[in-house]
């Protein structure tokens, strides 16, 4: 079994080598792209649920 472990660490550190890693710049600016579409994302969900909330309690529920 100590064998087994061995060569699956000896295999996967063989596999990391081969990864193309993204540069510091590349990384920081796909990382900007996430952050700004998730706040996008947020800020869009929230104005529906804000309107929804306001269609629910304004007009549904005064009739």
């Amino acid at each position: 079994m100590f064998a087994r472990t061995k060569k699956f660490f000896s295999e996967a550190r063989q596999e990391l080598r081969h990864v193309n890693w993204p540069t510091r710049e590349e990384a920081v600016r796909l990382t900007s792209i996430v952050i700004g579409i998730s706040v996008g994302m947020a800020l869009f969900l929230g104005a529906f649920d804000y309107l929804f909330s306001f269609v629910i309690k304004n007009i549904i529920l005064q009739s």
